[in-house]
């Protein structure tokens, strides 16, 4: 057993290369899945299908050898196996919504859907700076429209026969852009690791399970484990309900049970609960498991602030305030349709200056250490020294606001905008990996922040253009985002020996992963087009951004005063949020659900976040903690299965001209 625990605390570096290789085969399977076959996403989420799915079956795969070859000493540990997982996590997500889905889009989306009409013309090419887009029109429409014949090809030929020499310029610019981008998450997060890791002690319910996992196959102990009573009555629910609804979807005859209840008709058009017209209640087993598993404050504090958020409507219309969508002006948040809705403004900032303010010891020792006033402390546990990533992180921002200023951006507005980014990432990272948020979006994009701060002067001109782009690319819509993985693969690797070693196999993922997923995505494009494929969503939300671009162009509109009282309220709500939390033990309700209040993820997840908190509430109160450990093993058992039957029904979808989903896009 010593030996097995020694083992299992080295990261060999056969896990880092067989994560690697998995990583960049889920990149190159995914656009066809996804896209093409409109299966079940492979990925999706921060716990993903497809990097999970792998995990299980590799799990047990190497217990059962094991177990044969009486093997003391496995190919991969439980511990290896939780970093191959989490680097197949990294490219699953840069693979689709996290990057790839809309990236060739976006760099094409100006000069292929401009019109007369609209008059991008006149407005957007004028200002496009040079090489960041394709060069080649007849390249950009053999995007949309696929190449000749090449549905006949096989996917070598597509490869090759793609115009690479029009997209060389564009790839590497925005190239730079992006692994700028994604190095300086790795920097800040080796920074901040220690504080929210050891200092802090916050809960990672995302990781449970994966952990759980590795320790049984550590130690022997796997066939216990799932032979677990509460987990296989766990594992039959969800098993049984997507056993019949898939085949109810490929044999319409067959009966299904509802996942999804719409409830907004039961409420009505004017009174208190107005703002519940659109309420729907879904059913996802996994996400009442993560909630289970979450901290009950944080568990309850989401639903809370979900409804609290829907009464507000109706409170305001009983005053007869009605505020028209008009005041929001020019947006470019995902969800953000009403002016109510800003309170996030304020909340997001005061939330990360809180972070700021329980990190300050931390970060002024890093600083101190940075600038060699002190000796560095030899008690760290980080990936590498501290002060490479204080340096580094600085050198990054520094090259992201160069390739900015390049490009014909005003330093002023490339600072904020950036500043603003990442500050909203650090905050959506800790949401998600605090809160067990494996569905996350924002309610308002970085530029909302700005424009209603700071007003449409800072995006005049080519600013807006550049920063609509880059934020599409990476800051819009974090359900897949790099950030809060990377935080989570911090944590799977604390206290490890091989820190050094894992950071570079993360690195490495990240950059091949990132061929794979835009060599992938062409090679599709190019085959069927665009539009040929269902890419609705994509090409309306991409197309949205260049709108509003051109709006704050020509015709820009002015936040109007409801927004900045939104936004001081927000910010108010949240000071006496953390100031409570902070200061009085007792306190119920944790500030990260008031920042999900609007979330998009929050309308899918309430239910399942309600149920979760009162089972957890009523086991520990008449269970005790005793109680927990065994039934835990229940909602372990709803998550494992719902997996289960996603990446069966996955493979299913492989073969057939559509795929049942499992779990949500």
């Amino acid at each position: 057993m010593h030996e097995q625990q020694k083992t299992g605390s080295v990261i060999r570096l056969r896990a880092i290369v067989t994560g690697i290789v998995l990583a960049v085969s889920i990149c190159l399977l995914t656009p066809f899945n996804n896209i093409y076959q409109q299966a079940t996403p492979l990925g999706g989420g921060h716990f993903p299908l497809a990097p999970f799915f792998i995990f299980l079956l590799l799990t047990i795969l190497i217990a059962i050898t094991t177990k044969l070859f009486r093997s003391r000493s496995p190919f991969l540990s439980g511990n290896e196996l939780l970093i191959i997982w989490i680097e197949m996590v990294i490219g699953s997500g840069i693979a689709y919504t996290g990057l790839a889905r809309t990236l060739l889009l976006n760099l094409t989306a100006p000069i292929h859907f401009a019109s007369v009409s609209n008059q991008w013309e006149k407005s957007l090419h004028s200002i496009l700076p040079s090489g960041i887009t394709p060069s080649d029109s007849g390249a950009i429409e053999m995007l949309y429209t696929g190449l000749p014949g090449g549905r006949d090809m096989n996917w070598l030929e597509v490869a090759s026969a793609i115009p690479w020499q029009p997209w060389l310029t564009p790839l590497m610019l925005w190239g730079c852009f992006i692994l700028l981008s994604y190095c300086f998450m790795l920097f800040v997060i080796n920074l901040l690791s220690r504080q929210w890791i050891h200092n802090e002690r916050i809960n990672f319910p995302l990781l449970r399970v994966p952990e759980m996992l590795s320790r049984s196959l550590d130690d022997g102990k796997l066939g216990s484990f799932f032979s677990n009573r509460f987990l296989l009555a766990g594992l039959l629910l969800p098993i049984g309900l997507h056993f019949l609804n898939g085949f109810h979807f490929y044999y319409p005859s067959v009966p299904q049970l509802p996942t999804l209840i719409l409830a907004g008709p039961y409420f009505p058009d004017h009174g208190l609960f107005s703002g519940f017209q659109k309420l729907k209640i879904y059913i996802y087993p996994a996400f009442i498991g993560f909630a289970f598993l979450t901290s009950r404050q944080i568990s309850f504090s989401f639903w809370f602030f979900f409804i609290l958020g829907g009464l507000l409507f109706g409170i305001l219309g009983l005053l007869g305030y009605t505020i028209p969508a008009s005041e929001l002006g020019i947006t470019f948040g995902p969800t953000l349709a009403r002016p109510e809705e800003t309170q996030m403004i304020g909340a997001y900032g005061i939330f990360f200056f809180f972070l700021l303010w329980l990190a300050r010891a931390h970060l002024m020792e890093v600083t101190r250490e940075s600038l060699f006033l002190v000796k560095p402390s030899k008690s760290r546990t980080e990936w590498f020294d501290v002060r490479l990533s204080f340096w580094g992180s600085i050198f990054c921002f520094g090259a992201l606001l160069f390739w900015a200023t390049w490009l014909g951006m005003s330093l002023t507005t490339a600072f904020f905008f950036l500043c603003v980014a990442f500050m909203i990432m650090l905050v959506a990272t800790r949401i998600i990996c605090q809160g067990g948020l494996a569905y996350f979006t924002l309610p308002a994009a970085p530029m909302d922040v700005l424009l209603a701060t700071g007003g449409t002067k800072l995006f005049s001109g080519v600013n807006g253009l550049i920063c609509g782009m880059a934020q599409k690319a990476l800051f819009v819509d974090l359900r897949e985002s790099l950030m809060p993985s990377l935080l989570h693969a911090r944590k799977l690797s604390h206290g490890s020996s091989t820190g050094l070693l894992i950071f570079s196999g993360l690195f490495f993922t990240i950059l091949a992963s990132l061929v794979a997923s835009i060599l992938a995505m062409m090679t599709l494009y190019y085959r069927y087009g665009i539009r040929e494929l269902q890419m609705e969503w994509a090409s309306r939300t991409t197309v949205t951004v260049f709108e509003n671009v051109h709006r704050l162009l020509t015709a820009p509109t002015e936040t109007g005063s409801w927004i900045t009282f939104f936004a001081i309220t927000g910010a108010v709500i949240m000071l006496i949020l953390v100031i409570c939390y902070h200061r009085f033990y007792w306190w119920p309700i944790h500030p990260l659900g008031y920042l999900t209040a609007y979330s998009s993820a929050m309308r899918i997840l309430w239910v399942s976040f309600f149920v979760g908190w009162a089972c957890n509430a009523l086991c520990m109160r008449y269970g005790g903690v005793s109680l927990f450990k065994k039934v835990q093993f229940f909602f372990i058992g709803l998550i494992i299965g719902d997996f289960l039957m996603g990446g069966g029904w996955a493979i299913v979808g492989l073969f057939t001209d559509s795929g049942y989903q499992v779990l949500p896009d």
